[in-house]
């Protein structure tokens, strides 16, 4: 797992192209805006990232591949909400239970964080399965982008 820089960029929009239609089958569509604006949204990201607001990460395999991406958004008072997307042609292969393990721990011991909260859709089974298998537990029902869905959280054992 990297940390998102501004040559991640080329990778990171050819990887959200790539896994468009994949995605929106669980999550809803970023829109075409989102692609046509991205670098401006990709350098508004790293200002936040800079400010502290919000952690975002790329997730590469042995080759240096981009294959996913786990953010840490809306950082305040040792809570943030975790959010991921992993690749199709990844997908089923446990790296998104890696993934947000490994976010969980940098979480912990890097950004000092003390709970995560994370939302998906009802119809996100792979996702509902891997925050439990990372020791989510289900808090309540939240509307994601106008479909129903869960919130969990995950209380975290900081270094402070």
């Amino acid at each position: 797992m990297e940390r998102l820089r501004a040559d991640h960029a080329p990778a990171l929009l050819a990887f959200e192209r790539e896994n468009r239609e994949y995605f929106a089958r669980t999550v809803p569509d970023r829109g075409d805006a989102y692609f046509v604006e991205f670098a401006s949204r990709h350098r508004a990201l790293l200002a936040e990232q800079d400010a502290g607001v919000c952690h975002f990460h790329v997730v590469v395999d042995d080759e240096g591949e981009l294959i996913g991406r786990v953010n840490l958004m809306d950082v305040e008072d040792g809570d943030a909400e975790l959010g991921y997307r992993i690749g199709e042609r990844t997908a089923g292969r446990g790296v998104a239970t890696a993934a947000v393990e490994e976010m969980c721990r940098m979480a912990a011991t890097e950004y000092r964080l003390d709970t995560l909260t994370a939302v998906t859709t009802l119809d996100n089974v792979a996702s509902m399965t891997v925050l439990g298998r990372n020791g989510f537990t289900l808090v309540g029902d939240v509307t994601v982008g106008g479909r129903p869905g869960v919130r969990y959280r995950r209380g975290l054992v900081s270094a402070r």
